[in-house]
């Protein structure tokens, strides 16, 4: 199971947990806020694209996904401070991406876009696993403040930067450090150290990494 990161040369991790500073956090920020890594799951191009690029121009991270499907293998590898999801997607419909994120155990805020945006079209999408319903039209004024209140609440709860003795893993950038040298990793490689290093300390156990990192629910 640990084949994967020694094959990079990053095995000494295991050995190094225990010493993780549980009070070190850091985090990135352009004119004092907080950098985001954002999924946006919108089927429109010219929607989609308009977004990125505004959320871009702000100093955020956003990637883009068509539909549903695609949206959730994004969110199932990725790791997202916030998703955006359109509710009305091809393949699979938003409510149904969040709520089988919600049921792998990924509480990843996620914020719904609409054009439904009656008070019974808005429960719904809340009682889905959605965190926050913005009815279209929208300002993207409004679409940016309520995604950095949902990041400032999910960030409160994790720290953004882990750090092992010489081994530093940023969760916004995906960026891995070990002395001073970057280090290369796969979507899942990254997903095993990180919960490596977010359990330091702690015994991990092979079901636990089966169900954490390679989504295997017995």
């Amino acid at each position: 199971m640990y084949h994967e990161l020694r094959k990079r040369g990053t095995s000494v991790v295991v050995n190094a947990l225990a010493q993780r500073n549980p009070s070190a956090r850091d985090e990135a920020d352009r004119n004092g806020v907080v950098v985001m890594r954002l999924l946006i799951i919108e089927d429109d191009r010219d929607a989609a694209d308009y977004l990125a690029k505004a959320f871009r121009e702000v100093g955020h991270i956003a990637d883009l996904a068509s539909d549903g499907e695609e949206g959730l293998a994004h969110a199932l590898d990725g790791q997202y401070d916030v998703l955006i999801v359109d509710r009305m997607l091809p393949k699979l419909d938003g409510l149904s991406v969040i709520g089988t994120l919600r049921s792998k155990g990924i509480e990843t805020p996620a914020l719904i876009l609409s054009a439904l945006g009656q008070v019974d079209d808005r429960v719904k999408g809340l009682r889905a696993g959605g965190d926050d319903y913005l009815p279209k039209p929208y300002s993207f004024s409004e679409l940016l403040a309520r995604t950095e209140v949902l990041a400032r609440r999910h960030g409160s709860r994790e720290e953004m930067i882990y750090r092992v003795g010489d081994l530093e893993l940023d969760r916004l950038s995906h960026r891995v450090v070990r002395a001073d040298k970057d280090i290369d990793l796969q979507p899942r490689e990254f997903r095993l150290l990180e919960y490596l290093m977010k359990h330091a300390g702690q015994v991990v156990t092979r079901t636990m990494l089966l169900e954490n990192v390679w989504d295997y629910h017995f």
